[in-house]
Parts: C-alpha cells; structure tokens; sequence
C-alpha cells in the first residue's frame, strides 16, 4: 500500500478499516470518486474501480487480479466465514453487478446488472449475460454464456465473444489513462 496516497487524501473517504483489516491496493489500482472498500480487501496493479462501487470486506476476505474492472454502481460482499470474494485477472464487471461471495475465475464477463450468489463459480472465458441472477453454488462453465433467473447455459461461445474478453480489459485499462488525463486538466 502507498500510503503517500493516503497522507496525500487521495484516498481518503474511499478506504476503511474493519477490526484490524484495512485495504491494500496496489499503487496503480485507479479508484474512482465515490468508491468506498472496507476491511480485508486487496486489487493488484492496473485495475479500475469506478464511481459509486462498494467493496465490502469485513466478515471475510476480498481479492481481485490484475487488470480488472469494476464498473459503476457495482455492490461486492461475501458471507461471514464462509463465502469470500475471489475475482481474477481481466475480468470485466459490468455496471451496478452485485457479487457476493463468488468465484470469478480469470478472463470472463460480468454483465450489467446481474447477481451472482454464494458459493458461485464463474469459470475462465465464460460470460453471464445482463440481468442474470447466478444461483448459489452454480458453476458457469468455460467457454458458455448463460443467462436469465435462475442463469443457466444458453450457447457455447464464438470464437469474437472470447477474443473480447482480453479487448475488454485493454480498453478498461485505456479508460483509465485517460480519465485520469482529463481529471489532470482541471
């Protein structure tokens, strides 16, 4: 953690200490205004956070990979001992998703406003479509989009859907230089 970014306020209002857990970001995680991360949570280096997401680490741990992207308004939490929250790297998590206590394993979609509940496994280069709610312990299979409530397997994916998954982390990536670029200017 740099904590000249905590001295600094860069962070502050948007990391919070839980008992004797406090977050650990890497330096070149961009947190976008409104962010709040509480507790046992750890991002490692390039990934994004954007405005209005709640991280919520208290009654278990969070981690989340390289490179990925946490998209507005999104809600992250786990069960108490039980369920933590593991997400991977490149993993693209679409607006207002709320996940709580799931696996995201490397390289997969998250779609605007779905739910994905304890126990959950999203495997690598696997997508959930929009709205879908991903019961407990469901495991998405690599390679399929699912969907709908509860979610199940709609179709195997085409050879463009998994070449975009890697796209979408580079261009989350882009987002971020150049959001911070404009937010220079003023």
């Amino acid at each position: 953690m740099d904590t000249s970014k905590i001295l600094n306020n860069e962070y502050k209002g948007k990391l919070f200490p839980y008992l004797d857990t406090f977050p650990k970001i890497h330096p070149s995680v961009f947190l976008a205004d409104g962010v709040k991360i509480i507790g046992n949570v750890e991002i490692d280096e390039d990934s994004s956070i954007w405005y209005n997401t709640v991280i919520r680490g208290d009654v278990h741990y969070i981690r989340i990979g390289k490179m990925t992207n946490i998209q507005d308004c999104s809600m992250l939490h786990v069960t108490n001992g039980k369920y933590p929250l593991n997400i991977g790297n490149k993993v693209t998590v679409g607006h207002a998703v709320k996940l709580h206590g799931c696996t995201l394993q490397d390289l997969c979609l998250i779609g605007i406003g779905s739910i994905i509940l304890d126990g959950a496994v999203v495997e690598e280069r696997s997508m959930v479509a929009a709205g879908s709610v991903v019961k407990p312990n469901y495991i998405v299979p690599t390679g399929k989009l699912v969907g709908g409530i509860p979610a199940k397997v709609i179709r195997d994916l085409t050879e463009t859907e998994l070449e975009e998954f890697e796209k979408s982390a580079e261009r989350y990536k882009k987002y971020t230089e150049l959001t911070l670029q404009s937010l220079n200017k003023f």
